[in-house]
């Protein structure tokens, strides 16, 4: 791949840039802390009207088709779009599910009634997504699912639970695998079904994580009726569009994931450290430390270049995508920990507590940061699907 842009991308970071610096106060330029953190009504209230701003201008779903409301533009521009909104520190979009998951998916597999229907409301937000996959009792084994839909005229009805279901305590949809043929291998008899969030018998329930937030939640689902039109593929043939919804995913975390900005923060903390009585970035071991954080971090960022020619050439994320999602999660870990070795006795300090260094936004990254290496597939799933249709190891 040839990582110079070309004369068309430079005029598009120059005329993104210049937006950014233009409508976005330096009020709201605040590095994020983690997509873990506590977020009230307030804030999300926040995030929504910028999201709504930047749709308006033109500047969500950079890549997808313009016919749906996309901008139309390549994936060097989307990976372009990712590292200007980092660099300004710019608030994260809502919809997430939605945008790096639902709406890629739909392009790929849905009707054009379908695509038609739902894509545009995923980027103008007036309709937030959230995904329906694990289940109480079935760990990173996601086929054994057990949600049931059984036919009944012009409907499903839906019964069973999922749970980490993502925003769904703001989602007015849900993408949901259920079984639709018990008896069929557990891989064959699921389907990929459209659910409305607001409809009779679906009851949220939040889970509270250690950081205090409760973005994870629990979904009941106690005969909901879901319209047959509502059917993403073919019935029982769900697991081929799920396996799409995955791989947007994975390879989602680690695009989405600018950890060469951590290792600047975790440079500029060191500064303000002190070890011994002299400041801890005069300690060359903390300065390897923190160059070996920047170098892995380039590396990244040049994977994740690098597996973009599969989806140049038009074919969707493969299992490379989980290559860039192990390392981003893994490398987010172990910089948050150093973090905390950092910080020494401070790291106690909760966020925004007295005293707390960097308002103690450390400490909730490194209480979050490990859900990243569960979020979306466990780092031993992805290392088993990188030995196995990756690198074509054998099995035993």
């Amino acid at each position: 791949m040839d990582f110079n842009l070309s004369s068309e991308d430079e005029a598009f970071r120059r005329e993104l840039r210049d937006w950014l610096d233009a409508n976005l106060p330096e009020s709201e330029r605040i590095p994020p802390v983690d997509f873990m953190f506590e977020e009230n009504a307030e804030q999300w209230q926040r995030r929504l009207r910028w999201h709504k701003k930047m749709h308006a201008a033109g500047w969500v779903g950079i890549s997808w088709p313009k016919e749906y409301g996309g901008r139309g533009a390549s994936l060097i521009q989307q990976l372009i779009f990712a590292e200007e909104m980092s660099r300004a520190c710019a608030p994260r979009l809502v919809n997430t599910m939605g945008i790096m998951m639902v709406g890629p998916t739909l392009i790929h597999w849905g009707t054009e009634e379908q695509k038609k229907r739902y894509v545009p409301k995923i980027l103008s937000a007036e309709e937030i997504w959230s995904q329906g996959y694990s289940e109480p009792n079935s760990g990173s084994d996601v086929a054994s699912l057990q949600t049931r839909a059984v036919e009944e005229g012009d409907y499903f009805i839906v019964n069973g639970s999922k749970v980490w279901t993502s925003d769904a305590q703001h989602a007015d949809y849900c993408i949901l695998l259920v079984r639709t043929d018990p008896s069929a291998p557990k891989h064959k008899g699921i389907s990929y079904i459209l659910v409305d969030m607001h409809s009779p018998g679906v009851t949220v329930r939040p889970l509270v994580q250690m950081t205090g937030a409760s973005g994870f939640n629990q979904v009941f689902f106690e005969d909901v009726k879901v319209p047959k039109k509502n059917l993403i593929g073919e019935k029982n043939r769900g697991w081929d569009v799920a396996i799409t919804t995955l791989m947007f995913e994975r390879s989602g975390v680690g695009e989405n994931r600018d950890l060469s900005a951590t290792a600047r923060e975790l440079a500029r903390l060191a500064r303000q450290i002190e070890i011994n009585g002299r400041s801890a970035w005069e300690n060359s071991s903390v300065r390897q430390r923190i160059a070996q954080f920047a170098t892995e971090a380039a590396a990244l960022k040049h994977t994740v270049a690098r597996q973009l020619t599969r989806r140049l050439r038009g074919q969707q994320p493969g299992p490379e995508g989980s290559i860039t999602k192990l390392f981003a999660s893994e490398l987010n870990l172990r910089m948050n920990y150093f973090a905390m070795e950092l910080l020494g006795p401070y790291g106690q300090l909760s966020y925004r507590a007295p005293g707390a260094i960097d308002e103690g936004k450390w400490s909730v990254r490194m209480l979050g940061s490990r859900a990243l290496t569960i979020a979306g597939g466990t780092s031993e799933i992805m290392r088993n699907i990188i030995g196995d249709r990756v690198l074509r190891l054998p099995r035993d």
